[in-house]
């Protein structure tokens, strides 16, 4: 009698799994130990000087969330570590925040963490120790083809996909990257009641939310601070004056609340933050028809893959929790050009756009000037 030959099991992995303290990363922790894997959890120091307690719902650096990820370390069963990247995580994300923002440009710290502290100085450290990969509780799926290349897609869930902030992670770090709840379509309650079922106490905190590094929440604050406060002109798009300002950094291009004009626009209608000038410490505003933008350059791409050679039909998604919209784009000496089926607003530079194909993540770039259809490009 013949036997007829089984299957064979992935082997299993040592697996790093970063665990900020909240119930994803906790949760697709568990998951990782239960599909066979060796697991070791982590929770890495970003902050050199951490807070007691979490602000609210705000923030995921505090001494009780590395507290609440040993927790449930404890209770899956894995080892737990606290790694101190504080230092590279300021010169790289917060120091880059902060330049950005001087430059008159709106950068995402979350992509920024992911390219350089996750996936680069954590992952590095994971390979150097032996770990195979780095599972995070990020909602999107690697796909590995009959060729053993590997693809990241959006999750399963497109309500909480979560691959735009990982739009910056390259071959090698997709290949030692894991996510084990990209593939599953369930609701944040049901992830929380699977945590209730691990007897994972952080099932009921609430969702870290905006920037991990202002804990309050008051990013023009924040920027006052490192930054100084320095009086300018908050002009229309004819250069008259209609008010002012403390500092041109305190803006983002799109902005609408908190502009403090004393002069009402003929029309009567609500102006935006229409351009950002550090140079002359200037903010323009103007009707929301003017931030209409028909296409973008953008630099530093990075690819999910190979690198797309000529042009090609895609859709964009331009920030964390935006829309998905049609494009024409070309790589043309290594600058992206991205043209838009139809405007789109609230572009700034500085941002992100991210490529896809279908689900699959093509890679993104960073957006360094825009052309809008009423007036002249625009760049910072």
């Amino acid at each position: 009698m013949t036997e007829i030959p089984q299957p064979s099991r992935p082997r299993p992995l040592r697996v790093l799994a970063a665990m900020s303290g909240g119930v994803d990363s906790a949760v697709a922790a568990a998951r990782a130990a239960e599909a066979g894997h060796d697991v070791t959890g982590v929770h890495l120091a970003l902050s050199a000087n951490p807070q007691s307690f979490r602000t609210g719902a705000r923030g995921c650096c505090t001494i009780e969330d590395s507290r609440d990820a040993r927790r449930a370390a404890d209770v899956i069963g894995i080892p737990f570590y606290v790694w101190d990247l504080a230092d590279r995580f300021r010169e790289d994300v917060v120091e880059n925040f902060v330049a950005e923002y001087e430059a008159g440009r709106t950068p995402n710290p979350c992509l920024r963490c992911n390219e350089k502290i996750k996936f680069a100085a954590l992952l590095d450290k994971a390979l150097a120790l032996g770990f195979d990969a780095v599972a995070t509780g990020h909602y999107a799926r690697v796909v590995t083809l009959p060729d053993g290349t590997r693809e990241l897609h959006r999750a399963s869930d497109m309500a909480k996909d979560q691959s735009y902030v990982l739009g910056v992670l390259d071959d090698r770090q997709l290949a030692h990257a894991m996510f084990p709840l990209g593939d599953t379509v369930t609701t944040k309650d049901e992830i929380r009641a699977e945590a209730e079922r691990r007897g994972l106490a952080v099932a009921r905190k609430p969702d870290s939310h905006d920037i991990c590094f202002i804990a309050d929440g008051d990013t023009q604050g924040f920027l006052a601070n490192r930054l100084g406060r320095a009086e300018g002109d908050i002009v229309d798009e004819s250069g008259a004056k209609v008010g002012t300002h403390e500092g041109a950094h305190g803006f983002t291009i799109g902005q609408r609340k908190g502009l403090r004009i004393g002069t009402p626009a003929p029309d009567g209608k609500p102006r935006y933050v229409l351009d950002i000038s550090p140079v002359t410490n200037t903010v323009t505003v103007g009707p929301a028809g003017s931030l209409d933008v028909g296409a973008l350059t953008a630099i530093e791409p990075r690819w999910c893959g190979t690198a797309p050679t000529g042009p090609g039909t895609y859709t964009a998604q331009l920030r964390a929790h935006g829309d998905e919209t049609e494009v024409t784009a070309e790589l043309i000496d290594g600058v992206l050009e991205v043209s838009f089926k139809e405007p789109v607003r609230g572009v700034a530079p500085g941002q992100a756009v991210v490529l896809y194909d279908g689900t699959r993540v093509v890679g993104s770039a960073t957006i360094a000037s825009t052309s809008r259809t009423t007036k002249t490009p625009t760049a910072v």
